[in-house]
């Protein structure tokens, strides 16, 4: 049986392209096996996704006909994220994912047929159980994942719905960046097994760096520091969306780069910038919170805060985002000279000055293509690497990251390139479809 795990193990990672498990995910692989309720605490960035996905599809069992595990998570980005990785381990199993933004109908077609997995946020996981879309009481196995989350963003009467729908006799495993000091009461149990990774978030290598300015210049200046980036990846975090708006108008009118991230935002919107985030068509993105957390986006090098959080919590998992695992980062607090560092900041940041004249970095290497087809026209990666070097006369090297939703693709393309592509991919078809191509807006 063991022999059995190890294979299936490996056969996953060779499907994720991971060479090898890091010890946080063995360990919890090791534990979930025999815990019935886990916690598992580690800093964002450690591999919490392939730690708990890799022990739910162990215990999953083929002959089962109704869905056997839930993935309950705080934000549709993260349920999408998790549903990825899940599809790319190449189960023989269903998966199901379920979120605000999302066609109800859509999700219930997939749900007439149980799936083993459903990934889901809470308030869309309780809508289906009202409406009956499934049955709760087959479930086997419960992950929470980002579960502080979850309950920092007032899932708790979700939450409570989900859990006193379920037949009480499910496992539990929980991931979560940071400690819980009360255990809602809606949860069967109270004392889980806990395995730590925190400690690893005080080995990293991150520097805090401190620019002053005054008040009516301050997104002027957040400009010139990023500007100084010269394109390496930035996250830039603000406390409210009129910030991130505010600031994106003065990015736009200097023709300079981003993308921005906020919880008002369309999700067809947050998709699309995160996606070009993701894949080098923007190296400056600018959010709210939203993006502190649970996110898949790539390794950033700097962190900025424009607005610094009132809480320490926060401030640590914006850092998460870079030094993450022992890299190294660097964190920017722009301090107008009417605030004061909160408490929770050293006095002793080292203060850096920055060039008057504002350069622009060139634009980044990648540009994002918009197709019209997506997974329901059964369009795989496969088709649009084809469709590029085939019809196109495009290399490989010039194709980046390939997304694909259920009615539309995006595809990273070297700038230098996309003016070929446009031109000869003009009235193509993509698997006897028609299709729309042109460069995200």
């Amino acid at each position: 049986m063991q022999n059995n795990l190890e294979e299936t193990t490996a056969e996953f990672l060779k499907n994720l392209s991971i060479a090898e498990l890091n010890d946080m995910q063995k360990a919890v692989i090791g534990k979930a096996a025999s815990s019935e309720n886990l916690m598992l605490l580690a800093p964002t960035g450690s591999g919490k996704t392939i730690a708990f996905l890799i022990p739910l599809v162990n215990q999953l069992q083929k002959d089962s006909s109704g869905v056997q595990a839930l993935v309950v998570v705080p934000s549709r980005e993260l349920a999408l994220q998790i549903e990825q990785v899940f599809k790319a381990m190449k189960t023989s199993y269903k998966v199901s994912c379920c979120y605000g933004g999302h066609s109800v109908k859509i999700e219930q077609n997939s749900l007439n047929e149980a799936p083993a997995v459903i990934i889901g946020t809470p308030g869309r996981l309780a809508d289906h159980i009202f409406r009956k879309s499934f049955d709760p009481k087959t479930v086997n196995m419960v992950v929470l994942d980002e579960f502080d989350k979850s309950l920092q963003m007032g899932f708790h009467d979700q939450l409570t719905l989900i859990f006193k729908a379920l037949n009480g006799k499910q496992k539990h495993l929980l991931t979560s960046a940071t400690k819980l000091k009360l255990w809602p009461e809606f949860l069967p149990f109270s004392k889980p097994e806990a395995l730590n990774y925190l400690k690893d978030e005080v080995d990293s290598k991150l520097e805090l760096k401190l620019v002053h300015t005054r008040s009516i210049e301050k997104v002027e200046t957040l400009m010139r520091l990023v500007a100084e980036f010269n394109d390496e990846v930035c996250l830039v975090f603000c406390n409210h969306r009129d910030a991130v708006d505010r600031i994106s108008t003065l990015f736009t009118d200097h023709r300079f780069a981003h993308g921005v991230l906020h919880g008002g935002m369309e999700q067809i919107d947050r998709e699309k910038n995160l996606i070009k985030f993701r894949g080098g068509a923007h190296n400056v993105l600018i959010a709210t919170d939203l993006a502190s957390r649970g996110l898949d986006i790539p390794e950033i090098k700097h962190v900025v805060h424009y607005q610094l959080p009132p809480k320490e919590d926060a401030f640590i998992h914006r850092n998460g985002r870079t030094a993450r695992m022992h890299a190294e980062g660097q964190a920017y607090l722009v301090l107008a000279n009417d605030e004061a560092l909160p408490e929770y900041v050293e006095k002793s940041v080292t203060e850096i000055t920055l060039q008057e004249e504002l350069v622009l970095p060139p634009p980044p290497i990648f540009a994002c293509l918009y197709i019209s087809a997506g997974k329901k026209d059964k369009i795989s990666k496969g088709d649009i690497v084809g469709l590029l070097t085939k019809n196109a006369g495009i290399s490989g090297e010039d194709i980046g990251l390939i997304t694909i939703l259920d009615f539309a693709s995006y595809v990273s393309v070297k700038r230098t390139q996309v003016n070929k592509v446009l031109a000869k991919l003009k009235n193509e078809k993509l698997k006897k479809i028609k299709v729309k191509i042109e460069e995200a807006n």
